[in-house]
């Protein structure tokens, strides 16, 4: 089994382009595993970030700030909208406004209570991550931003499949599943997946 830093057939994460790729900051990062446990690494620091501070994730600059606290010490482009073609998301040029725009329907969602609060929360994390507003790690952000909006809506933090026995490709398997299903307007499998 290959350990390859980028190879194009990773469905684990987004494609990055050349240009992207040439903003990883850490010179000793080879293989994938690596990068991998650097964002690990970089992603607990930001998790620490996040419990000496009140959030708000309904704040667009606050999530541009999470998505660098979350990867800024692995690449440079953490933090900065994607200015790249992606084949799962929204054209490059419409992240902004998209983005926007999806901060405006969660915020009308809590104040009016159209839906239950894990389903804002849910809703939430599944248009972040379909906008696909950064070069990568939309997925860990959404579900971040997903988890501080439960908790302000007075639920748990969910577990994201986290308390499921499988393995970990078997849980990203059923989490690609769930939003899939919500791609096609069937949220029920993604907050089911969201509190398994």
């Amino acid at each position: 089994m290959t350990d390859a830093l980028f190879h194009e057939d990773d469905d684990a994460n987004t494609p990055l382009d050349a240009e992207e790729m040439q903003q990883l900051i850490p010179s000793y990062i080879t293989l994938r595993r690596e990068l991998n446990e650097a964002e690990q690494v970089n992603i607990a620091h930001a998790s620490k970030w996040l419990s000496s501070r009140r959030s708000d994730p309904l704040d667009e600059v606050f999530l541009r700030e999470l998505h660098r606290r979350m990867f800024g010490q692995v690449w440079r482009w953490a933090g900065h909208y994607r200015k790249t073609a992606r084949n799962i998301a929204v054209d490059a040029n419409r992240v902004r406004m998209d983005t926007a725009q999806a901060l405006d329907d969660a915020r009308f969602w809590v104040a009016n209570a159209t839906y239950a609060p894990d389903e804002i929360a849910v809703r939430f994390s599944h248009r972040l991550v379909a906008i696909h507003p950064f070069p990568n790690g939309n997925g860990r952000l959404s579900r971040m931003a997903g988890d501080l909006l439960a908790v302000q809506l007075g639920r748990p933090q969910f577990s994201w499949g986290s308390h499921s026995l499988t393995d970990a490709n078997v849980t990203r398997a059923a989490y690609i599943a769930a939003l899939r299903a919500a791609d096609a307007h069937d949220l029920g499998p993604l907050i089911l997946f969201a509190r398994s």
